[in-house]
Parts: structure tokens; sequence; C-alpha cells
């Protein structure tokens, strides 16, 4: 239930700005930002194989350049940080959503491959300004209501995965080029920014505490386990967003036109997992979920390996999705509450180490699959599946819901 408008003063500071606003109002805007922002990664995604194609990549190089955007996003996380305790979430979101996109149409111009590196180390670094602006939102949001909300938002960035996966296969039957294509994203996402800016949670810029803030803090025992489990998760995640299209094309061997079906039903399963995973973490609590959806990614992975044709293939990709749909979520929401270290200094240790997986995983299978092949290199992204559910039996914060 979301609280009054004259509980309002009580949540967040700027009440002068939110008492005219309705809570859900406001829900509705920071979950369009998600969405756009999903939107926007999820065009850059779809586009994979052609770009590959035009620019006449092999699957080791393709796997070096894919390695730009998580290294840009990486290198920005302090600055990001900084910038929104400094000038306010919704400050930041503001400017970088429009940056975003416009980052997004760069990668339709590249015409080489140090090019398309140098535009998605860009990418990523706007990119993790707009991640770590719109997850603040959703924070402050949050305080606005009774009970949780924020698995929810991140369901809104998977369902924009989905609608991204589906409007890249309207492109490509359209034979509308990538930088067309990501234009006219660039214009939804513009508009999206201009109707609902005004409705984002106010915030507050803290510069005090900007300037005493430190960049890196070594990682707690329990909080590094954890950001271990996300690597497992995230490197899955993005072995699946940067080359699904490029397995369905030269493993499962679909015509051009459908190659995107692997990457919309990891996204589509992904988003109903993440809508219904508070209940199903209610009914059989952090630990057995945690556990079930490695072994569903380990499965599903394995299935798509051991079985490379259409339906199949696509199956396996749906049980990868649910598979990791909840674990970041509930990663973020036991490491929020760790009694040794803040919330917010909490999180950024297990999103910091976490998101070595988005770093590694990409290369990885291209290097594995330049050695080899494709199937082998996502056969050892499965057993990082395996990965997650052993070490989750070892964490015993996961053992409270």
């Amino acid at each position: 239930m979301a609280l009054s408008n004259e509980q309002l003063p009580a949540a967040i500071e700027n009440t002068s700005l939110i008492k005219e606003i309705s809570p859900n109002r406001i829900r509705l805007a920071v979950s369009l930002f998600y969405f756009g922002q999903g939107l926007s990664f999820a065009s850059w995604a779809s586009r994979i194989p052609d770009i590959k194609h035009n620019l006449g990549l092999t699957d080791a190089v393709l796997g070096s350049i894919l390695l730009a955007l998580p290294l840009g996003q990486l290198c920005t996380m302090p600055i990001s940080g900084r910038l929104v305790t400094r000038f306010g979430s919704r400050q930041v979101l503001t400017v970088t959503a429009p940056l975003y996109v416009l980052a997004l149409s760069n990668l339709g111009l590249a015409g080489s491959a140090w090019q398309l590196a140098a535009c998605l180390f860009l990418f990523g670094i706007i990119g993790n300004m707009c991640n770590i602006s719109v997850n603040t939102q959703g924070v402050e949001a949050e305080k606005l209501f009774t009970r949780p909300i924020m698995t929810s938002f991140h369901g809104a960035w998977s369902i924009a995965g989905f609608t991204g996966a589906l409007l890249g296969l309207l492109m490509i039957n359209l034979h509308l080029s990538p930088y067309l294509h990501f234009w006219i994203i660039a214009l939804i996402i513009w508009l999206n920014v201009f109707l609902n800016y005004k409705y984002l949670v106010p915030g507050k810029g803290n510069s005090s505490n900007a300037s005493r803030s430190s960049f890196f803090v070594k990682p707690e025992g329990s909080l590094l386990q954890l950001g271990i489990i996300g690597f497992c998760s995230m490197a899955t995640e993005g072995a699946m967003f940067d080359w699904s299209g490029v397995y369905f094309k030269e493993v499962v061997q679909t015509p051009s036109t459908l190659v995107v079906i692997g990457y919309a039903s990891f996204m589509i399963m992904m988003a109903v997992g993440r809508f219904i995973g508070d209940s199903v973490i209610l009914k059989f609590g952090r630990k057995r979920t945690m556990q079930f959806s490695g072994m569903v990614m380990f499965t599903g992975m394995f299935i798509s390996v051991i079985f490379p044709y259409l339906i199949p293939a696509t199956i396996g990709f749906m049980m990868v999705g649910l598979g990791v749909s909840s674990i970041v979520p509930t990663l973020y929401s036991v490491a929020g509450k760790n009694k040794k270290v803040s919330a917010g200094m909490a999180l950024a240790m297990v999103s910091s180490v976490s998101y070595f997986g988005f770093l590694m995983g990409p290369p990885l299978i291209g290097y594995i699959s330049a050695l080899s092949n494709l199937r082998y290199s996502y056969a050892v992204i499965g057993c990082f599946g395996l990965l997650v559910t052993l070490l989750t039996a070892k964490i015993k914060a996961l053992d409270q819901n």
C-alpha cells in the first residue's frame, strides 16, 4: 500500500515538490526510466549479429570488443556514485538518460573494430551513470510504499529487454540499418524523458558527503561471497545478452529473421521470474530459491548445448532467464541488511564484485569459441549455475527471509 501524501514528508526530502504527486505516479515514472534504459541496451544486443557480420569480425575479435562496454562501466563506478551523491539522482538521470541513447546511436556508425570498441566504451560510461542514478531513484521511490517494490523495477527493465528484442526483429525484417533503428529508439527515449522527468523523486545532493567518500572499500567477507555469486549470475547474463543472437545464428542455424528468438525468450522469462520472485521467496525462502535458480540456469544452458535446435535451445534459454531472474535482486536485498556495513556501502561492494561477471563473461565466450567452438563456450558458462547452487549453501545470511 502506498503512503498517503500526508505521510510523505516523513519519508523523503523536498516534500514540497512531492505532495501534489501521487506515489503511484512516481512509481510509474521511475519504472518507465528503468524501461527506457532496458530498451536501449536490448536494442544494441538485438543488432550484434548484424554489426558483427557488417564489420567482418571473428568470434575472438568480437569477444575482445565487447569487453569495452563493461570496462567503461567499471571505470565510471566511483565517479557515478559521487555525481549522484553531489547533484542528486533525479538531476543525473535526467541528463544521462538522453545521452545514453545518443551513445547507442553512435554504435550504428562504427565502421571498424576500433571504432566499435570506442563507441561501446562510451556507451558503458554513460550507461553506468544511468544505472546508478535510476537504482537510487528506485530505492527512494520504494520509501513511499509500505511494501517492497524494487523487484518490479527490475522487472520493467526485463520487459524492456523483451520489447527491444521484438523491435529488433521488426527492424531486421524491415531491412533497416542498425543506425536508423537506434535513432528510432532515441526518439522514443527522449519522449519518455520529457514526459516523466518531473515525476521523479527530487532527492537532494550532498556535496559534503561526496567529498568525504572514498573511491574503493575492501569487501567484507560475507559480502564478498555474495559478490562471487553475483559474478556467476552476471557472467551468465552477459553471455546471453551479447552472444545469444550469434549462438542462434551460427550454432542453432536459424534464419537471420529469427536470430533474436533466443534473446527474446531469455528476456521474457527473466521478466516473469522477477515479477513472481517475491512470492516464491516468501514461500520457499531465499536459500532454496537461490539453489533452485542455480540448477535451472545449469540445466537450461546444457539443454541448449546438447540439443542445438530451435525448440530445445529456445526452451533452454527460457530456463536460463528464469534461473538468473531473482539472483541479483536477492543478493542486493541480503547485502542491504548486513549489520557490519551500511546498506549503501554493502550494495556498492556486492555490485562491484558482481559486475566483473559482465566484464569477463562475454570475452570468455569469444576466446573459448576461438579455441574450440561456441557450444563449448556456453557449456563453460553453464557451469556457473552449478557454482551458484554450491556457494549459496554456505551463506548463512540467506537462511533468513
